[in-house]
């Protein structure tokens, strides 16, 4: 098969969706073992897939229960770059939930999942967009877009973010 190439010369965008259980308190957050940092359990969106379906499906799959409460929080596009040169470029879709039905995996081929306090987004080892991101969804109302520029060693160039006008208008008391 042919690879299809995008005008930057990079093959096909990736198309990624996450999903942050928040409740009492508390996230779930899956703990990789490459690096050892936490995400929002998720992945690979596949062919014909809607992005709330990825979340649903990534996140059971991930976890071994089901959002509850499901919406999206959160549109980024993610940068990879090497000398200065796009290497890779990735859509990121992130949806938050209020509660889950069943009861999570500890560990998994992925890794290991954990609860913690919704402070601890701050200060987990994780990549800075995901700090980010994932700081927004636990503590803002709206949407949040925006744009990720990374290493091939996943540090942080540059970000440009920015929020749905409900986001605003809750800033200026509307």
């Amino acid at each position: 098969m042919e690879e299809v190439y995008n005008r930057y010369g990079v093959s096909r965008v990736q198309r990624i969706a996450n999903l942050l259980v928040i409740k009492n308190g508390q996230v779930l957050l899956l703990k990789k073992p490459r690096r050892g940092w936490y995400v929002a359990p998720g992945g690979k969106m596949e062919a014909g897939e809607s992005v709330y379906e990825a979340a649903i499906r990534e996140f059971t799959e991930e976890t071994n229960a089901k959002p509850v409460d499901t919406h999206v929080k959160g549109i980024y596009t993610m940068m990879i770059e090497d000398e200065g040169e796009l290497v890779d470029e990735w859509m990121l879709f992130t949806f938050v939930a209020t509660d889950l039905e069943g009861t999570p995996f500890v560990e998994t081929k992925e890794g290991i999942l954990e609860w913690h306090p919704v402070e601890s987004l701050a200060t987990l080892p994780m990549a800075e967009g995901d700090r980010s991101n994932l700081l927004f969804a636990v503590s803002r109302t709206g949407v949040q877009y925006g744009t990720f520029h990374y290493t091939m060693e996943f540090e942080l160039l540059k970000e440009t973010l920015q929020s749905s006008i409900e986001e605003v208008n809750r800033q200026y008391g509307q």
